[in-house]
């Protein structure tokens, strides 16, 4: 099983670069990095863990750049996404920066997406909360015209399209399926609408926390076999996990290949010591992805 990790990384913590090198150097296979743009003070959303939001939500490095300080460093470790906010970008600008990162580190990108939970830092960004599943829908399509290697225009059904382009350069990654444009994840809870947009424009499913499994799983494979695709390319990654032995061979009991665990969003004498923790898991694991 693939060991990456996930971290909030600020101005205050661990630096991407002196992470990515550890991180290589450890085995760990990839690093995933979360988004906020800003986060109101005045807002009513309650924090989905509960209690008072963490002050690193509101501190996060901008994680393309990040990452592609992260692929500078580095030669083999995964670079992704968890999870790219897509309603909150211009999706041209957006397929640029993807393409760009996936371009320079020669294939190593994973686009974790999803749709947010803060109404107010959505709102900011001119998002309808209601419709915003629909618009992410919208704009992955957009950003895969432009990712063909012909040009492909593209008119959404929320207004925003794009003619037929030159568009360089294009993702490393080549399609699977009907997947144009680099690995693509898509994070949230389990349902049906998500796990119907998982069968639809992307390679498989990263939830957070892993649980419910056992349960879920069944039902996403049957919405992906509906849709016609290889029962064998699905991908689940459980994403921000705290690991213990025993949760790490359920995982891979239920066929699970990589999973992601969670560091703390603090300084490098912590950070460190947090990895040289996890090590213990990487027995048996590949370093590549």
């Amino acid at each position: 099983m693939r060991i990456a990790v996930t971290i909030f990384l600020t101005d205050e913590t661990i630096a991407p670069t002196r992470l990515a090198r550890e991180l290589e150097q450890r085995g760990f296979a990839g690093l995933y990095l979360p988004e906020h743009t800003h986060i109101p003070v005045e807002r009513t959303t309650p924090y989905p863990a509960g209690g008072e939001l963490p002050p690193e939500y509101g501190r996060t490095l901008d994680p393309f750049v990040a990452l592609g300080q992260a692929a500078a460093v580095t030669e083999r470790l995964a670079l992704g996404t968890g999870i790219t906010l897509v309603a909150q970008h211009d999706p041209i600008d957006l397929a640029k920066q993807i393409a760009t990162l996936d371009h320079l580190s020669g294939g190593r990108f994973t686009l974790g997406l999803g749709f947010g939970w803060n109404v107010e830092e959505a709102a900011d960004h001119g998002v309808e909360w209601r419709t915003r599943r629909e618009l992410v829908r919208d704009r992955m399509a957009l950003m895969r015209a432009l990712w063909t290697e012909e040009p492909t225009a593209y008119e959404g059904e929320f207004g925003q399209g794009v003619r037929a382009s030159s568009a360089y350069p294009k993702p490393v990654q080549k399609p699977r399926g009907p997947v144009v444009g680099p690995h693509t994840l898509i994070g949230g809870a389990a349902g049906p609408k998500l796990f119907s947009h998982i069968a639809e424009y992307a390679d498989g499913w990263l939830p957070i926390g892993g649980r419910g499994l056992t349960e879920s799983l069944p039902v996403l494979r049957t919405a992906w076999a509906a849709a016609g695709r290889d029962p064998q390319a699905l991908q689940v990654v459980p994403y921000a996990v705290f690991p213990t032995p025993g949760k790490l061979a359920h995982y891979a009991e239920l066929g699970i290949e990589e999973v992601v665990v969670q560091l703390p969003p603090a300084g490098e004498s912590e950070v460190l010591r947090v990895l040289d923790e996890y090590t213990t898991f990487l027995a048996g694991s590949s370093d590549t992805v």
